[in-house]
This record gives structure tokens, C-alpha cells and sequence, in this order.
């Protein structure tokens, strides 16, 4: 899933310009011929280490298990767990 989401990238910035393009002139047969992954809008975030799409924390760019492990393994510099 991860190579999938990689595929879906590249093909996304293939397309990019010839996309804008044809929605300035409004050419909507034009762009409903280009790849369905060429749309930027099917990709999807996801854990750079487990690949998980679900919970996924877009500032550390992993997922809440992935990020709860490094934090309590001390992985996370400035992240501690609380306790008050």
C-alpha cells in the first residue's frame, strides 16, 4: 500500500500542470481521460514507518500508535508524557 501511495504521488505531480491546464480552458472531457491517479485528491496520508491510514498525526508524519511508541521511548525530541 505504501509503493501504491508513492505511485499515486508521482503520477499526481506527472500531471499536474497538464491538469491546470485544461481546467483553465474548462476541457472536462479532455480531463476526465487522464489516469484516475493522476488526481491529487486519491492520495491519502499514511505512517512512514507501518503504512497505517488511519490516525494518522500530520505534523510528526506517523501514526497515534507509531507516535505514542517513540514518545514514551523517549524517540520524540520535546514530547513527554503528562502527568500533573
Amino acid at each position: 500500500m505504501k509503493a501504491r501511495e508513492v505511485k499515486r504521488a508521482r503520477m499526481s505531480a506527472r500531471y499536474a500542470a497538464k491538469r491546470e491546464a485544461l481546467k483553465a480552458s474548462g476541457d472536462y472531457l479532455a480531463l476526465d481521460k487522464l489516469p484516475k491517479n493522476a488526481s491529487p485528491v486519491r492520495m491519502h496520508n499514511r505512517c512512514k514507518l507501518t503504512g497505517r491510514p488511519r490516525g494518522y498525526m500530520r505534523i510528526f508524519g506517523v501514526s497515534r500508535n507509531v507516535f505514542r511508541k517513540m514518545a514514551l521511548e523517549g524517540k520524540i525530541p520535546g514530547v513527554t508524557k503528562a502527568s500533573w
